[in-house]
């Protein structure tokens, strides 16, 4: 029997931390629990999980600076939580890094659902075996669909599993414009985000190239976007 992926929740509030406890073991994961921001990134460094689901509202150290601790060290999937329905923190969390948001009260059936979107995202499918490794590329952006790694010109460039899913949608159709709507249906199976959270990612995307002197998305307006090497 394969092993249940690990869920870290990090949540001050323990009643919240049972039932979405409950929710998660009811949807086969194991759960570790942090109960503040310092405990969870200790934890993170021990023993990394597959996802970390992450209040935002936390005292002394909220879940923006947990996720950019955890982001300097680790690519790892993170879903967010928010008592509030703040659009600057919504973004926020996802320029940090996050692939997903939840505002509470929400359903804890959404939450193993999106849990479970996430994390089929942030696993390689099975291929079969080959000698050659399995590679976009369109000028000096190469793209390794086998371990996640991207590059430009050799320099490489960390992403976010989400963030190498969208670019590779658009890196096998160059030269074709993508509506926000399509790259939400290639980049996310279960379609429950919002435009917002696409730009959030091209966004990231767009800042993690430039910082190596790299331009790989071009925004169409009124359309939506397209690769930048067409």
């Amino acid at each position: 029997m394969a092993e249940r992926p690990t869920i870290l929740v990090v949540d001050d509030d323990p009643h919240l931390r049972d039932i979405v406890r409950f929710a998660l073991e009811q949807g086969g994961f194991r759960v570790e629990e942090a109960a503040d921001g310092q405990a969870a990134v200790d934890h993170v460094r021990r023993a990394p999980p597959a996802l970390i689901v992450l209040d935002i509202m936390m005292p002394e150290m909220d879940g923006l600076e947990v996720c950019r601790a955890v982001r300097r060290s680790h690519e790892l999937p993170i879903v967010f939580l928010s008592s509030r329905d703040d659009e600057v923190d919504r973004i926020l969390g996802l320029e940090l890094g996050g692939d997903d948001y939840l505002t509470k009260p929400f359903s804890p059936r959404e939450l193993v659902a999106r849990v479970k979107a996430v994390l089929r995202r942030a696993r390689p499918t099975p291929k079969a075996p080959t000698d050659v490794r399995p590679s976009l590329s369109r000028g000096p952006l190469k793209l390794d669909e086998e371990l996640f790694r991207a590059w430009w010109s050799e320099k490489e460039v960390v992403l976010t599993v989400t963030e190498f899913h969208l670019l590779a949608a658009l890196l096998r159709v160059p030269g074709k414009v993508f509506t926000r709507d399509e790259m939400m249906t290639r980049v996310y199976d279960d379609g429950v985000v919002s435009e917002r959270t696409i730009d959030s990612h091209v966004r990231r995307v767009r800042q993690k190239f430039a910082a190596v002197g790299g331009e790989v998305i071009e925004t169409v307006h009124g359309l939506g976007y397209r690769l930048a090497l067409s």
